[in-house]
């Protein structure tokens, strides 16, 4: 038991993600892509470059 829940961990110690953290992680990982890849479109557009062109 860990935190009052059945949880699963690996032979080497590590808790398993149960799947609603697996999914917040997931969510999270695609928000940090999408704000980088729009941080790096609009550094091409400074220097005068239409990303939508490459």
């Amino acid at each position: 038991m860990y935190e009052s829940r059945l949880r699963l961990f690996t032979p080497e110690g590590h808790l398993l993600p149960t799947p609603e953290e697996s999914a917040a992680q997931e969510r999270q990982l695609k928000e940090q892509a999408q704000q980088r890849a729009e941080r790096l479109a609009e550094k091409l557009r400074e220097l005068g470059i239409d990303p939508m062109d490459l």
